[in-house]
């Protein structure tokens, strides 16, 4: 009995993080990478300020479409890591199907953004051409490998479907959905 109540009043100290879906140290994982993105976009905004004319030339270089269509997909993966983790609350079986849905287009995600790499790069941009390169580059391959973290966590939390670990799980999706749901408009559309 008393390893129990140790385990409730550990369980307890989460403070903020209390009450939050899925584990609570994903929750700080969590900040501490919007953190992160925080600090590199604060610094895109700054060098934009102070370097106008090259960034608006950068800008110029990168494929609006193709990004708005990454946006979509990326969304629509969320969406669906959303209905799993409310099939996994439910013990449905459904909750691996949508999990497999949110990975497969993670990964459409992950070969768009590649393409789009493959055509900045033919048309002559890489890390040292320009400030706005160099922190684009920066930005995008850090936000493509939580990506691919992600999927990595889905497929993991995916096996068992378990409601605490697809909360776990999703809570990191949704992380990477809203740092490229930032990261959008300031690198694409914000002139």
């Amino acid at each position: 009995m008393s390893a129990l109540a140790g385990e409730t009043d550990q369980e307890e100290r989460w403070g903020v993080f209390e009450g939050l879906p899925g584990d609570p140290m994903m929750w700080v994982l969590i900040l501490s990478e919007l953190v992160a993105f925080g600090l590199l976009l604060g610094a895109f905004i700054v060098a934009r300020a102070v370097n106008p004319a090259v960034f608006a030339a950068g800008q110029a270089m990168l494929d609006g479409p193709l990004a708005a269509l990454n946006t979509i997909v990326l969304v629509t993966s969320g969406w669906a890591a959303a209905r799993a983790a409310a099939a996994a609350r439910c013990a449905s079986r459904s909750a691996r199907r949508w999990i497999a849905l949110a990975m497969l287009l993670g990964a459409a995600f992950i070969a768009i953004k590649l393409t789009e790499y493959g055509n900045e790069i033919a048309s002559g941009a890489s890390l040292e051409s320009s400030v706005f390169f160099t922190l684009y580059f920066l930005l995008t391959g850090f936000h493509l490998l939580h990506v691919a973290l992600g999927i990595v966590i889905l497929a993991v939390v995916g096996r068992r479907a378990t409601s605490s670990g697809v909360e776990t799980g999703t809570a990191f999706w949704h992380m990477v959905d809203l740092v490229w749901i930032v990261m959008f408009p300031v690198l694409y559309l914000v002139g």
